[in-house]
């Protein structure tokens, strides 16, 4: 309820705007017992046409107050809950773009897609309620009892025996259905992680038929959900039947007791009216307001997880006092660099790296599966931080930058190309939203991926689907190489990125890249020894450690490991000449 009202507490006209509408609702609604009491004993069974008249025209101003009031209340809810959810999901995303690369990990993608979408919209409903519900049912409550010890004090002690039933069937649901919701919730996070896994990876699952195992295991899951969301409902649908019954015996009891204050003269059949009147709304807004009280357990959970996303320390500090300019461009050093990923300081995946490189050099690195290339070139732009020693950027430790400075100085090429949802224009722009039809055309040329794109009726402005998934792998590759080169950084940082692209297309586009990159940084991750035969100094890795380092030639001499990868790629015509 905390982060809920953390929302609302600022907006104090829509607040005031909703307890007013609520307060004029509950005196409408009160008031109409009593008027129809004054119609009944003045107006009918004393056949006096002129109260009856008076009293009608009363009760019209009053309906009229109560639909004004009805409104009021609707309208002041709704625009509370729809900012407050704007504002929520705002700052939810806001703090995920804050998140490394740890944190997904510890929350998880599919959860965190859970959240933000289904217990926000948790919270909205709850928050909804609360506004309407919430500020009615209490005041309606409080002025029932007021009215029913002031209408007939006598039969006042049947509402205050009915109370205690009704509270314990609340207590009770409130109790049993907390963890249950809880249980829910993680299930549907499971049911998102395998409906997001299967279309993610629907080419494997076809590929090896395993269709029927996806839909097994996610019916299973499927099942689960439903069984615990039955439970959850089977708990809270008893609360109103009953409510109900008890209500029911409450009239039949003040009817009953109401007889013989009725028969003395005690008690006025309109008195009676209204007093049952009363009770039931007494009973009626404890009840709406249980429906309310058995939401909350549920609302709780979701409360927590989100929170817990609010709440997530960041591994990475933005830095926005950091440091944001250097005189220096280009330059790049690892002093003395070991790595552990966070929780496993006692496996570190990186041991003592330490090299430099200057604008115009190109950097490659080699070693098996696991040696740690693609892990050392994520610590550059901080997806990670060191665990010892240091890293440079223009003399800089990268820790010292303001985040957002230091990536813009890197462009970064992961080997799987990432495309989003929109033109071929908008995605090569992504780094540079400025940039101008020449460059997109110089880069997209670069990279070889001109010829593709123009051969498209609508050329850059061709509409890619979600993840670029109406391209093919080679072609979505050369597109995020384009889009990095306009961006035009100090330091550029090729993942593996060449490995959807044939030999030939590979050996022209980093022949034409030279020409983009001779003020910049170029660090290469690769399996294939021909992408960086002609770069200035290759880094051999193997188990986290540099085992070599040296140009092509000096490595096929020195080194054992890198001669073997080599030999088992490249024949000995290539290893001499090039590809």
């Amino acid at each position: 309820m905390n982060l809920i009202w953390s929302y609302l507490k600022s907006k104090q006209k829509w607040l005031l705007l909703d307890c007013f509408g609520g307060f004029l609702f509950v005196v409408v609604n009160l008031g109409m017992p009593f008027i129809l009491a004054k119609m009944i004993d003045e107006g009918i069974i004393k056949y006096n046409p002129e109260r009856l008249t008076f009293w009608a025209m009363i009760m019209f101003v009053i309906v009229i107050l109560g639909i004004a009031g009805r409104i009021s209340l609707v309208y002041a809810s709704g625009r509370l809950t729809t900012s407050m959810i704007k504002e929520l999901r705002t700052d939810i995303y806001a703090k995920l773009q804050t998140y490394s690369h740890h944190e997904f990990e510890q929350i998880g993608v599919s959860s965190l897609v859970t959240r933000m979408t289904n217990d926000a919209f948790v919270l909205m409903q709850f928050a909804e309620m609360s506004l309407r519900i919430g500020v009615v049912t209490p005041l309606m409550m409080i002025f029932s009892v007021v009215m029913i010890l002031l209408t007939s004090p006598s039969l006042a002690w049947i509402v205050a025996v009915s109370m205690p039933f009704l509270v314990v069937v609340v207590l009770y649901v409130a109790v049993k259905t907390r963890p249950i919701s809880n249980q829910q919730q993680n299930t549907l996070d499971k049911i998102n992680q395998y409906v997001r896994e299967n279309l993610m990876g629907l080419r494997v699952v076809r590929a090896f038929a395993r269709e029927d195992f996806q839909e097994g295991r996610f019916a299973e899951k499927n099942q689960e959900y439903a069984n615990i969301s039955r439970r959850l409902f089977t708990l809270t649908g008893l609360t109103e039947p009953l409510f109900v019954q008890i209500i029911i015996a409450m009239i039949v009891a003040i009817v009953w007791f109401a007889l013989n204050p009725l028969a003395k003269g005690n008690l006025q059949i309109g008195d009676l009216v209204a007093f049952i009147e009363y009770s039931f709304h007494a009973l009626f807004s404890f009840l709406i307001f249980a429906n309310l009280f058995t939401m909350y357990p549920k609302m709780a959970v979701s409360s927590s997880r989100i929170q817990e996303v609010l709440d997530m320390p960041i591994s990475i500090s933005p830095n926005e006092d950091g440091i944001t300019e250097t005189q220096t461009r280009g330059y790049l050093e690892f002093d003395n660099v070991t790595f552990a990923y966070p929780g496993e300081t006692e496996s570190p995946v990186l041991h003592n790296i330490s090299f430099k490189t200057k604008p115009g050099e190109t950097i490659a690195f080699i070693g098996s599966t696991g040696s740690g290339k693609s892990s050392l070139v994520n610590l550059i732009p901080r997806f990670y931080d060191v665990t010892l020693g240091k890293i440079l950027v223009d003399g800089v430790d990268v820790r010292e930058y303001q985040l957002k400075a230091l990536r813009q100085k890197v462009g970064f090429i992961p080997q799987k190309a990432l495309l989003f949802t929109g033109t071929i224009q908008a995605n090569l722009r992504y780094g540079k939203q400025d940039a101008t039809i020449p460059e997109l055309d110089q880069a997209s040329d670069v990279a070889q991926a001109k010829e593709f794109i123009q051969s498209r009726d609508e050329g850059y402005d061709t509409h890619l689907a979600e993840g670029g998934s109406n391209l093919s792998g080679g072609q979505k590759q050369r597109l995020s190489i384009a889009r990095a080169i306009v961006k035009k950084p100090d330091i550029y940082i090729f993942d593996d990125s060449f490995s959807a692209l044939d030999y030939k297309t590979d050996a022209t586009l980093r022949r034409r890249l030279k020409s983009v990159t001779e003020n910049a940084t170029v660090l290469i991750v690769a399996q294939r020894v021909g992408t960086i035969m002609d770069a200035d100094q290759i880094i051999v890795l193997d188990q986290g450690e540099v085992v070599g380092r040296g140009t092509h030639e000096e490595l096929m001499v020195s080194n054992d490991i890198y001669r073997e990868i080599a030999h088992s790629q490249l024949n000995n015509q290539s290893l001499t000449e090039g590809e």
